[in-house]
């Protein structure tokens, strides 16, 4: 029966802090700006819940495109990044309220240059939480793919 309790307590535990965390409204919001991808794909670019924002992956290409950025890691991982500023902006949030990121790669030898254009997106010593792995393959032939969880203090705030 101690088990059985324990779990119990840690259910509720977890669903108390996610409900507080996503603030009064839990009814989904699916949203799609169109700035970076068709609206026309079969998934919206976020889905926001209350204060949480959930970022669909971005991968480096242009605007209104399919075309990835060229120029290698560096290009891709810096168009990502600002794919990833521009939906976010589209729905009120921005690159600080950002708390968790989950990076994908085609090839793990390239997460030092990915690093490199990542840190400069975010204030030194309030990095996101971050997941990263390597892949047999992305969308598009990407080089990356970064999806990110956002969060603010109250919705519209």
């Amino acid at each position: 029966m101690p088990v059985t309790l324990s779990k119990l307590t840690l259910a509720i535990v977890v669903a108390a802090g996610l409900s507080a965390c996503a603030g009064p409204s839990m009814a989904p919001e699916y949203k799609n700006s169109g700035k970076i991808l068709p609206t026309t794909l079969p998934f919206s670019e976020a889905v926001q819940v209350g204060n949480l924002l959930l970022m669909s992956g971005q991968i480096g290409n242009l605007p209104g495109t399919l075309t990835l950025a060229s120029g290698g890691m560096p290009a891709e991982a810096t168009q990502v990044m600002e794919n990833i500023k521009t939906t976010l902006e589209a729905h009120g949030y921005t690159m600080n309220d950002v708390v968790k990121c989950t990076a994908m790669l085609a090839d793990m030898k390239e997460w030092g240059a990915f690093n490199q254009v990542y840190e400069k997106y975010f204030q030194k010593g309030r990095y996101p939480a971050r997941s990263a792995f390597g892949t047999s393959g992305l969308a598009f032939n990407a080089r990356v793919e970064v999806e990110c969880i956002a969060a603010k203090s109250s919705p519209g705030a």
